[in-house]
């Protein structure tokens, strides 16, 4: 009995550490599509540069809206673009959801948002090892919403995670959280 749970727990650990692997290397291979247009840009907050890269593809008419995801209720847009150091072109096609605190409520105060638009087509902008959840999350309540998955990197962030201890330890946060997600949306999808 011993050893077959030692089996089990070393074919789990392999199994875990294959996929990890899988998930380290797809982060870095999202394409930064800049060209292709959106009806709008949904952007979620937390992580470094997302906004700022938001910015600048709104700004260049890549989507006819904008919508910054999980905005703390005391922030404005003038601070938002003061800290994020950049200028927003038509404002009045800009909002702010102030309801998210997780990935979930990002894509639940989102999903509300495209409905109450009629939007068929967006381009999500997140950090590139946030997007594997994100869009599981987001496919999972719209699966018929175009998405263009666009990966903002960090500095901060090395690809070469092995050789940093932070960066392992994001990515298998991450990963973990991922697979998660992953098995809720199968356990829901095979009940009905």
């Amino acid at each position: 009995m011993k050893k077959l749970l030692l089996g089990g727990f070393i074919l789990a650990i392999l199994a875990w550490s294959i996929g990890f692997c899988a998930f380290a290397h797809q982060i870095y291979a999202y394409p930064q599509d800049d060209k292709s247009k959106t009806e709008a840009i949904i952007v979620l907050t937390g992580g470094k540069n997302r906004i700022t890269e938001a910015g600048k593809l709104y700004n260049r008419k890549l989507g006819d809206k904008l919508f910054i995801s999980g905005v703390n209720k005391q922030v404005s847009l003038g601070q938002i673009e003061k800290r994020n150091e950049i200028k927003l072109k038509s404002k009045s096609k800009v909002e702010l959801g102030q309801k998210a605190r997780d990935t979930i409520g990002n894509a639940e105060e989102s999903v509300e948002w495209i409905n109450q638009n009629h939007i068929k087509s967006v381009r999500l902008v997140t950090s590139n090892y946030h997007i594997p959840r994100s869009l599981l999350e987001f496919k999972s309540r719209l699966p018929d919403l175009e998405i263009i998955a666009y990966p903002v990197y960090s500095e901060n962030v090395q690809q070469q995670w092995w050789k940093s201890w932070g960066s392992f330890a994001l990515f298998a946060s991450e990963y973990n959280k991922f697979l998660y997600v992953w098995l809720k949306n199968k356990l829901i999808i095979n009940k009905d």
